[in-house]
């Protein structure tokens, strides 16, 4: 039988913020005093440095980035630098990876196939490349970093584990400002080419609807049942997730 997994839909949650409640449920669920929990949100302007990011990747100063109102943080996911802002869905999976044979690459391939399921649900196809890291659009013969300037990324993934508890996860670009990308070397890879949903159809996209489709593409691909949840039985208070 499928368990649940608890829904918190979290509104525009600042970086550090969400890397609190990340940290407090991960306790909680080793502590299995909570489920699995699936966190949506979208962050306010913020560059993140994974931990094999160089500091190429940034190619202006901190001041600079801050003065164009972005925030720059250093994380403790997997991967190298990428742009989180509004209209970019994020969705952090805490989750206990024992279901799934504590194999961490087969959890991130079912991630990645949320995210290119999700996509095509709208629309969009997508795919991974090999040896790259994330979602890209349709185009480009995979292998190569040359290959992926062909392509276009619509997705980012990075993930934690804690003692067999996931944290962070992926970034799918639906209706947010794509010109922060040009100022960072994406994900290590020069000359990276960004979309989005919105880009890709010609037409903006609903967030809210395309967050609704990942809830569903992430319990039919991880065998779990998507159940709403209150962030106070969590014990997560409002303040703490940003939220109203």
């Amino acid at each position: 039988m499928s368990s649940e997994i608890l829904i918190v839909r979290c509104g525009v949650v600042p970086y550090e913020e969400a890397l609190v409640a990340q940290r407090w449920l991960i306790e909680a669920r080793e502590e299995e005093a909570v489920s699995d929990v699936l966190l949506l949100l979208e962050h306010p302007p913020v560059y993140t440095r994974g931990r094999r990011s160089t500091p190429e990747e940034l190619p202006m100063a901190t001041e600079w980035y801050e003065a164009q109102g972005i925030e720059v943080r250093d994380t403790d996911r997997g991967g190298r630098v990428t742009y989180h802002g509004p209209g970019q869905l994020v969705a952090y999976p805490i989750v206990s990876l024992k279901p799934y044979g504590d194999d961490v690459h087969e959890y991130v391939r079912r991630l990645e196939q949320v995210a290119i399921s999700s996509l095509a649900e709208h629309g969009v196809e997508a795919k991974t490349i090999e040896g790259l890291t994330g979602v890209w659009t349709q185009g480009a013969a995979p292998g190569s970093a040359a290959g992926a300037r062909e392509a276009r990324k619509i997705g980012s993934i990075g993930v934690h584990v804690t003692r067999g508890i996931t944290s962070h996860g992926i970034a799918i670009n639906v209706n947010n400002d794509l010109q922060p990308f040009e100022w960072i070397v994406p994900c290590g890879i020069e000359g990276c080419r960004v979309t989005s949903l919105t880009r890709e159809l010609g037409a903006e996209q609903n967030l809210d609807r395309f967050a609704d489709t990942v809830i569903a593409q992430f319990g039919e691909i991880y065998d779990r049942v998507p159940t709403p949840a209150d962030p106070a039985s969590l014990g997560l208070d409002s303040a703490r997730l940003g939220v109203a």
